[in-house]
């Protein structure tokens, strides 16, 4: 039976749409294979690609984006171009929303998912990524910080390797490209498991996404997240949770879930954000 279900899901899945929402782990290949660079590249017009790199996370945004340009240009995209934003003011400037109306992928580097929303939240140019992301126009990437900013509820910062507790994670607003999530990046290298679940404790609507360094949960427009790279995609689903103790308890105080579903995905299996269903890759290939 679960065979057959896998099989069900396979023939319903559609081929991959041509743009795609790529979150990143951080710390992922420039080097060798540069696989999730590549898949990047590729989703953003290849050879045709006109790339844009937001550096603005970053203390050193001229040097952080001048890696990536560097990497991108020798992939053969057409044209990469950093949009160094320092100022709010400079989002609503001619020169940024050409590049963002023109480009078929933009790329947010990593750095401070805090400094990252304080420069692009509620601009110009964040609704114009907005809209052409939803309208399936552009490419987007975020590694690092530039993937915890993905949801609308964002992890902003908190410890490691503890028993989940409110005072284990500081949450934040995102800048909502994919709301329903809450992204945990660096997580299984840096032991962040207590604080998404902490995280999801005081957010139960919403869905956890732990990425491992060098790995990339990949959300197509149809729902779709694919796992790649070498790490795992963990999925911390709150929809069947019975009962927490989260809004009785004080912020240093052990926290109580029970009935959280957990998935843990390697490279191509995927999770339906909506369905909340799991298929491995082999189930895929198999056919």
């Amino acid at each position: 039976m679960p065979q057959l279900k896998a099989k069900s899901l396979e023939m319903r899945t559609p081929s991959a749409t041509k743009t795609a929402v790529l979150v990143i782990g951080g710390a992922e290949d420039k080097v060798h294979g540069r696989e999730i660079l590549r898949t990047f590249f590729g989703r953003a017009g290849a050879s045709n690609g006109y790339i844009t790199i937001i550096p603005s996370a970053s203390r050193e945004p001229a040097i952080i984006g001048g890696r990536y340009t560097r990497i991108f240009e020798e992939m053969g995209a057409k044209k990469v171009e950093i949009l160094d934003i320092r100022e709010r003011d400079q989002c609503e400037s001619a020169n940024t929303k050409a590049s963002l109306e023109a480009c078929s992928g933009v790329f947010l580097t990593g750095g401070d998912q805090l400094r990252l929303c304080g420069v692009l939240a509620d601009t110009p140019a964040m609704e114009i990524i907005r809209q052409r992301v939803r309208a399936g126009q552009l490419t987007l990437a975020g590694t690092s910080a530039g993937a915890a900013v993905m949801g609308h509820h964002m992890i902003a910062g908190g410890g490691s390797g503890e028993t989940p507790k409110r005072s284990l994670v500081d949450m934040a607003t995102g800048l909502g490209f994919i709301p329903e999530v809450i992204v945990d990046q660096h997580f299984h290298n840096r032991n962040r498991m207590g604080r998404l679940i902490s995280a999801i404790a005081a957010h139960p609507d919403r869905l956890g996404i732990g990425i491992d360094e060098d790995t990339c949960a990949m959300f197509e427009r149809d729902g779709w997240l694919q796992a790649m790279g070498k790490g795992s995609v963990t999925i911390v689903d709150p929809t069947e949770v019975t009962h927490t103790n989260e809004p009785h308890v004080g912020a240093s105080e052990p926290l109580t879930v029970h009935n959280l579903r957990l998935h843990i995905l390697s490279h191509g299996d995927r999770f339906h954000l909506y369905q909340r269903t799991v298929l491995p890759a082999v189930h895929r290939i198999s056919s």
